[in-house]
């Protein structure tokens, strides 16, 4: 049962990160930028919160605000929702979709220390599903 560490071990170390009074605008630019769906809002090395694709449209879209004109605190998710890095990749999927969240900040003690997406853990169960039916193969064919 792999844990949420080795999927980090994978993704590149650097974690893109917002601040709170970051314009929603600038913190879609990052987000279109590097391809991603959600980032942490991070103040003096503390999570405060995560602003995601979903926080915009429900928030800002639907409200009629600017993007320009508004700061990414006033619209962030604050209850964040967090794993550590030996979260086992089940208990993850689980509360993705217990919770209906994409994204998962992992903190090590106080320190965010990177962040794992529904894509990430999808990958990886099928990979690990891939691997038993192989496993399972073989011995059948006495490899």
């Amino acid at each position: 049962m792999r844990m949420v560490r080795q999927l980090l071990e994978g993704k590149p170390r650097e974690i893109w990160s917002v601040s709170p009074e970051s314009s929603v605008f600038s913190a879609l630019e990052v987000l279109a930028q590097k391809n991603i769906g959600a980032l942490p809002v991070v103040q003096g090395g503390k999570l405060l919160g995560i602003f995601s694709e979903r926080d915009y449209a429900r928030k800002v879209i639907l409200k009629g605000k600017s993007s320009k004109e508004i700061t990414v605190r006033e619209i962030m998710t604050e209850e964040v929702i967090t794993v550590q890095p030996d979260t086992t990749v089940q208990e993850c999927m689980k509360l993705m979709s217990d919770k209906r969240i994409r994204h998962l900040p992992t903190i090590d003690g106080e320190r965010l220390v990177g962040i794992i997406s529904i894509g990430d853990v999808v990958k990886d169960i099928i990979a690990e599903q891939a691997s038993t039916i192989h496993q399972l193969e073989d011995y059948i064919k006495g490899r």
